[in-house]
């Protein structure tokens, strides 16, 4: 029976399957056109996504040093926090639950949706959204009663999803075409850039931070998450690479840079896969979509659980399921939000507006350690080598994403980043009079 805090339950494989099982998303199925096109040249773009990962690796050793320092939930809340800069935990985690957690599970259940509307054409429109809905739920189900056996299904699913593209890579590198790595551009192509695919990539490789929100609830975080983040780079780095080689062996460079569905194209020329390259895609796709949404369901509402135990959200986030040891209340709210967004369109561009002040944030996380490290509590088990070093590179890495962001919807970043703050510092500064400044520490962990 749970004494009102979640417990360690979790191993090695768990942490694994989350961090892997959140970074590979559907964004695989059109990147590899997308970095192939920015890159310019064979060479450059399969070295884009190995310099894409490698720019990962310093990231997850900060993670890996802060969140066995701290090993509770809530991940980057809980680093500035420590860092003392309390405020901006808040915002952190106000901009998170409002306006980036719940919107990404109801994009990715729509996502879902719109694959089985291959099969079943009758799942569009109200049907569609019932079903995307219900999907919802499904997932929801194993993750409220138990953390344990949803932590068992995500190692199945994300097991589930990383064979499909073994079976493109393994028959990719037999029937590929050697010649299509020759390929040179023509006079009037657009010149060649590693700067352009390596940012292509860069999303490709958000995700693994995921076990960093459930830090609470692994047994031994001081092995398992330093074990876990490093790993999923490399799994993912390896994946990846080997998928682009394969897709570019396969089909011709020029088709590729032009291809707003590579991975499908390129699987129209395997022998015996052709005639059902789109239904295998399709299918490939829900399984992996459907192993993110899974994760994001699962680990998700543990930072509002951390921000309620803090005294910097509605209290009742803070509840502990008495039988299933699970924070009920935070799930069921974040869920239900979800199933509500189902119901709108346009998503995507509006999670995309509020993304900036998230990986704004994410850099201040990073910066975070310097703080850290002058905190006499500071006792990581983890140290990551050259931390100086290490940190800035994170930095540099986290912040080329923020541009590209920033970039991308400069005017509508900063407005959703003043929106976000000019709503949530006056519930801060409520909340902070209304309990104080709980010490929360490992008081919300039981080892």
């Amino acid at each position: 029976m749970s004494n009102g805090t979640l417990t360690r339950k979790l191993g090695f494989w768990s942490a694994l399957a989350i961090a892997v099982g959140t970074t590979i998303g559907s964004g695989i199925f059109v990147s590899s056109g997308d970095v192939a096109k920015a890159a310019g040249t064979p060479s450059i773009s399969i070295l884009a996504w190995i310099i894409g990962g490698v720019i990962a690796i310093p990231q997850v050793m900060v993670l890996a040093e802060l969140s066995t320092a701290y090993p509770q939930n809530g991940s980057g809340y809980v680093y500035l926090n420590k860092a003392g800069w309390r405020p901006l935990a808040f915002l952190y985690g106000w901009a998170t639950f409002w306006a980036l957690d719940p919107p990404s599970i109801s994009i990715m259940a729509l996502a879902i949706v719109s694959y089985l509307a291959t099969f079943f054409p009758f799942f569009s429109g109200v049907a569609g959204k019932l079903l995307g809905i219900a999907i919802i739920l499904l997932i929801t189900s194993i993750h409220y009663r138990s953390v344990k056996e949803g932590g068992l299904f995500q190692v199945i699913i994300t097991a589930i999803k990383i064979i499909p593209f073994l079976i493109v890579i393994v028959l990719g590198i037999m029937y590929m075409n050697p010649d299509n790595f020759a390929y040179t551009p023509g006079p009037g192509a657009q010149k060649s850039s590693l700067i352009g695919g390596v940012s292509a990539t860069t999303w490709a490789y958000t995700g693994m931070a995921a076990i960093c929100f459930m830090a609470g609830e692994f047994k031994n975080p001081g092995k398992i998450l330093p074990r876990a983040l490093i790993s999923s780079v490399f799994i993912v780095l390896a994946l990846y690479t080997l998928l682009a080689v394969c897709v570019i062996g396969l089909m011709p460079f020029e088709e590729l840079i032009n291809s707003n569905a590579a991975v499908s194209e390129a699987v129209k020329y395997i022998p015996g896969l052709s005639d059902i390259a789109s239904s295998f895609v399709a299918i490939t796709a829900i399984i992996v979509i459907l192993g993110s949404l899974s994760s994001c369901i699962m680990f998700q509402p543990r930072l509002e659980y951390a921000m309620a135990k803090d005294g910097l959200f509605f209290q009742r986030f803070a509840r502990v399921h008495p039988k299933y040891e699970t924070p009920s209340f935070s799930i069921i709210v974040q869920v239900t939000y979800a199933c509500i967004l189902v119901c709108f369109s346009n998503l995507t561009v509006l999670l995309g507006y509020f993304t900036l002040i998230q990986l704004v944030i994410n850099i201040m996380d990073f910066a975070a350690v310097y703080k850290c490290r002058k905190r006499d509590d500071y006792n990581p088990i983890y140290r990551m080598p050259m931390w100086r070093l290490t940190t800035v590179l994170a930095i540099l890495g986290a912040s080329w994403l923020a541009w590209g962001t920033f970039t991308w919807a400069p005017i509508q970043g900063v407005i959703a980043a003043l929106i976000v703050i000019v709503t949530g510092l006056p519930v801060y500064y409520y909340w902070e009079r209304k309990y104080g400044s709980k010490k929360n520490n490992d008081s919300d962990i039981v080892a």
